[in-house]
């Protein structure tokens, strides 16, 4: 099929973006047959550069169910702008089929049905046969780290990192920028770049006494003739989403005024392209490439949009590649005299049973997860509905991890930090490995304690600004905080301090008393010396007792004004 992703980009002579897969009509059963691996492969070279990218994999080495958000509001203007479309108006956008297998892979309606058709997608062993061909088409291709790559499931809370430092170093890549990497404290990053094959580039990383770069700004790839200069941009909000005590010596934020001088820096020294390896965030970059000048391509993460065409800013492209090893970007790049005359893009897919898993990278992952095999299949209940994270509000997942908080922990209410790592989960066992997906974090533990009603609403009121405030460079934390036991309502476009409103007991339909102190429970506080069992713990306690969870999700809570 044929989509507007065959056009020529203004101003980028002989530009295009390749079309989807795009199975028309056809039945389902037709649709699973058509999907070949030489289909998603399938990429007409251009130019004289491949950029590879990566992103917020969260340290998923096998192949995962993840379900996209139904829910992911633009505020100012990135209203009803990518990445801020969903479901069937997305699918519209792109000229996707529903029910195609590009609509599995990149929208949410009919999830579960799509999933036992389509089935799991991402595993390292599949993401290293699509880099494995991309190179021998394109040898010289420049393979790049997002970030977000070290953090997120059992393997990588056990070996502290190790397991991905591993793989990232098979697989070939060349730089990194990160944000997660750092929640295992200082020292460890410091012994992991040690043991890695690429730099940790991070222009925006200072060493917080000296107020001097304490990482590589960038690095100059020297490929097919080219000078190619990539440029990292770390998370700017680390010691503000995350426990800053963990690592006190450096110093983040967006630094815009720094970006401008690294780019001036090195097309001072002549290179041929400027590419920024962002974990920014969408929206944050969109906003930067505006504002910086002299930057080609930015390949961003962090916000985890997996967006199937390249969105232009002035003449800087933008490059979203998705999450938990999904989706792996590939850019042809033809640069002439200095600049970029034109680009062609492909968001690959990564369908697990239909792209063959390339065997050393599947004996790595098998060594990797040997010493804990037994643990990460041990079932531990069932579930009888669609777990899932990823939206601006509580995903079913979260509900079920807030039910759990508050049935352990004797809470009234619950709050769970709304992260947007951890894999969906069709109906079916729940097993150990599923759960820390969800919940693996080096500051896991729940606390419990008493808060009043007014500091409840200061709470929540800063969260909803962090993430919805009008201008991305305020837009510090991730998605809406997850809540339990409590009802309410927002407006994401009021001002700060009115967004949140109606809030209510859940337990007795009681409003929110300012006055009154309830019972509190959550996990993820960003204070040293927090104390209380592991979440994964509570979890897993909650759902053995239960054995069985019922569908949840039919209602919520939550009113939002639109």
């Amino acid at each position: 099929m044929t989509t507007r992703r065959d056009f020529l980009q203004t101003g980028l002579a002989a530009s295009a973006v390749l079309a989807g897969l795009g199975f028309g009509n056809v039945t389902r059963a037709l649709a699973q047959q058509a999907l070949t691996q030489d289909q998603l492969l399938q990429f007409d070279g251009f130019g004289n550069l491949t950029l590879i990218h990566i992103t917020d994999c969260h340290a998923h080495l096998k192949p995962v169910w993840f379900r996209e958000p139904d829910t992911n509001i633009g505020v100012g203007e990135a209203a009803g702008r990518v990445p801020h479309v969903v479901g069937e108006a997305f699918q519209k956008l792109f000229g996707i089929a529903p029910r195609s297998p590009e609509a599995y892979a990149l929208t949410y309606p009919d999830f579960v049905d799509l999933a036992k058709t389509y089935g799991r997608m991402g595993g390292f062993d599949r993401v290293a046969t699509v880099v494995k061909a991309i190179r021998a088409a394109r040898p010289d291709s420049i393979l790049l780290d997002g970030g977000d790559t070290w953090h997120g499931s059992y393997t990588s809370l056990e070996t502290r990192g190790e397991d991905m430092v591993r793989v990232f170093k098979a697989l070939g890549s060349e730089a990194m920028t990160a944000h997660w990497e750092f929640t295992f404290g200082t020292e460890r990053v410091k012994e992991l770049v040690e043991m890695m094959d690429q730099p940790l580039l991070g222009a925006n990383i200072f060493d917080a006494e000296w107020d001097e770069p304490a990482f590589e700004p960038y690095k100059i790839f020297e490929k097919g003739g080219l000078r190619v200069a990539v440029i990292g941009q770390a998370f700017p909000y680390l010691p503000i989403a995350n426990p800053k005590w963990m690592f006190p010596e450096y110093s983040f934020g967006i630094r815009e005024e720094r970006m401008q001088a690294v780019v001036d820096e090195v097309r001072a020294d002549g290179v041929d392209l400027v590419v920024m390896l962002s974990h920014n965030g969408f929206d944050v970059d969109h906003k930067m490439a505006g504002r910086v000048k002299g930057i080609d391509v930015i390949l961003s993460g962090h916000t985890h949009d997996a967006v199937p065409e390249p969105v232009l800013v002035g003449k800087t492209i933008i490059i979203a590649s998705g999450s938990h090893g999904k989706f792996v970007s590939r850019v042809d790049l033809d640069v002439q005299g200095g600049k970029m005359a034109g680009f062609r893009h492909k968001l690959i897919q990564i369908f697990s049973d239909v792209i063959a898993p390339d065997a050393d990278m599947t004996a790595l992952i098998d060594e990797i997860r040997a010493p804990y095999a037994d643990k990460l299949s041990e079932v531990v209940g069932e579930t009888e509905g669609l777990l899932y994270r990823r939206g601006n509000f509580n995903g079913t997942w979260d509900d079920l991890i807030c039910d759990a908080i508050m049935a352990e922990r004797d809470a009234e209410i619950a709050l769970s930090p709304g992260v947007r790592w951890g894999a969906s989960l069709i109906p079916g066992p729940i097993t150990r490995e599923d759960i820390h997906s969800v919940t693996s974090i080096t500051y896991g533990q729940v606390y419990r304690n008493e808060m009043s009603g007014e500091t409840l609403k200061t709470v929540m009121e800063d969260v909803a600004d962090n993430i919805f405030n009008a201008d991305p460079y305020y837009q510090q934390g991730g998605d809406m905080v997850r809540v339990g036991g409590l009802g309410y309502t927002i407006d994401p476009n009021a001002e700060m301090g009115n967004r949140i409103s109606g809030m209510t007991l859940l337990r007795d339909n009681s409003p929110i008393d300012p006055a009154r102190n309830y019972v509190v429970a959550g996990w993820a506080s960003v204070n040293e010396g927090t104390e209380g069992p592991q979440i994964w713990d509570v979890v897993e306690s909650h759902i053995r007792k239960l054995g069985k969870i019922p569908a949840l999700g039919e209602t919520s809570p939550i009113t939002v004004k639109q």
